[in-house]
């Protein structure tokens, strides 16, 4: 039965994949933002941009939703992803706002390494998304979420390493209230692709 649907209700997964495709790319300027500070602006511009084309992905997603009669994932299903792949690409529009708002000139390699795991949390997210439509896929699907939960098991490492760093060497104490706000946002990030993660493994025990 599930397999009948894909031709007539393929829409849906073209929106997943092309909101995947956006974390991916608003990842990316979110890493080029923490690594180099002299396009603060145009970058954080642009991760806002990417956001609001996310947002259009995730509203017309949901407005199909109500559309349709016959879909081919569970409808709660299908909103709980899309609406959770965009709370991915919120966070990192507010880890830019704050990065902007805060004045900040320069950041830790800890900032970078976190980051840089968004990057990749967001590119898994975005290869599991690639697959879902098949469910001959679901042992590769399982394998990329497990990725995806190692990743963000790193996250959490690195923060609380940062953390512990920044209050044990810091002297400012402002500068410590505006580093500890952009770590926990960017460890946030990957949790929201940990939960990405969690509802598609949910679906393959639904669907598999």
């Amino acid at each position: 039965m599930f397999g009948r649907l894909m031709p007539s209700e393929g829409k849906f997964f073209d929106m997943f994949n092309q909101h995947a495709e956006l974390c991916v790319k608003g990842a990316k300027e979110m890493l080029g933002l923490m690594a180099n500070f002299d396009d603060l602006e145009n970058r954080v511009h642009a991760i806002e941009s990417i956001e609001k084309q996310a947002d259009k992905i995730t509203y017309q997603a949901v407005d199909l939703l109500h559309k349709t009669f016959i879909t081919p994932l569970d409808r709660d299903d299908i909103h709980k992803l899309i609406t959770k792949m965009d709370d991915i690409l919120d966070l990192m529009e507010d880890g830019a706002q704050t990065v902007s708002l805060y004045d900040l000139h320069s950041v830790t390699p800890e900032t970078k390494r976190l980051a840089e795991l968004v990057l990749a949390c967001c590119e898994k997210v975005k290869e599991a998304v690639a697959l879902l439509s098949n469910m001959n896929n679901a042992s590769k699907i399982v394998g990329i979420c497990e990725e995806i939960d190692r990743l963000e098991s790193d996250a959490d490492h690195v923060m609380r390493a940062a953390m512990s760093k920044l209050f044990r060497d810091e002297p400012d104490v402002r500068n410590l209230i505006k580093m500890k706000a952009i770590y926990e946002i960017l460890e946030t990030v990957t949790d929201r692709c940990e939960d990405v993660a969690n509802i598609i493994e949910g679906i393959i025990v639904e669907n598999a």
